[in-house]
């Protein structure tokens, strides 16, 4: 299968971090997310209800992002992708969580963590 829905940049403020200015300030998170699916049956039939919904997916993703906090990135990505992968037809999902503003001392244009479930 080689089929793939992508959404890139998808932007929601959380307040995921170790640091306590970063649980109390928030920041914004930046989600691609990349779903393996099957889009022939909607394709010939040119029906949204026989492929993944990706509005519905990116509401999904942002109410994470903005809900309860975690300390990691690493665990927010997991539970995108947990999320993502229960959509009907997503056979596979990537999820990059980017950190754009992280605390790290060091020049920097991104953190990312991806994972693929």
């Amino acid at each position: 299968m080689t089929d793939r829905i992508s959404l890139r940049g998808i932007r929601a403020r959380g307040f995921h971090g170790v640091l306590d200015f970063e649980r109390e300030l928030g920041q914004t998170f930046v989600v691609d997310v990349d779903m393996v699916v099957d889009v022939g049956p909607a394709a010939a039939a040119d029906d949204l209800t026989l492929t993944v919904d990706y509005g519905a997916v990116a509401t999904e993703v942002a109410a994470i992002v903005t809900g309860p906090p975690f300390q990691l990135i690493e665990t927010l990505a997991v539970r995108i992708a947990e999320r993502v992968k229960q959509f009907e037809g997503v056979q596979e999902v990537t999820v990059a969580v980017h950190k754009p503003y992280a605390p790290v001392t060091e020049l920097f244009d991104d953190v990312v963590v991806q994972v693929t479930r």
